[in-house]
């Protein structure tokens, strides 16, 4: 093993938790075209926050322990991971019930 680099190094095993959330990304790309796209982001000591975007616009999320945990959780699911930019953001098309959520937690 290369002790330098990592490389031959495992990869830790994931807990219960975030290996349930390789099953639900998994999921709900399944039932698109395969251009999924996953945005990780920290949330600081609760983990991190994998928000996956299909091409028609439709979006969920998993929350998983922690960055290295997310970026684990898309590779095993298949999902290519990206950054929020123009294009994706212009992608997501939340519902009247998301709109309704969020505006429930604006104040």
């Amino acid at each position: 093993m290369d002790t330098v680099s990592g490389a031959g190094a495992a990869e830790p095993p994931l807990s219960d938790g975030d290996a349930a959330a390789v099953g639900r990304l998994r999921d709900f790309a399944a039932r698109f075209d395969g251009d999924e796209v996953a945005v990780i982001e920290h949330l600081g000591r609760s983990g991190a926050r994998i928000v996956i975007v299909a091409s028609d616009g439709q979006f969920g999320d998993v929350i998983v322990s922690s960055v290295t945990a997310a970026q684990q959780v898309c590779e095993r699911a298949g999902v290519r991971v990206g950054d929020w930019d123009r294009e994706l953001t212009a992608r997501v098309t939340p519902t009247p019930e998301d709109r309704r959520r969020m505006a429930s937690r604006a104040r």
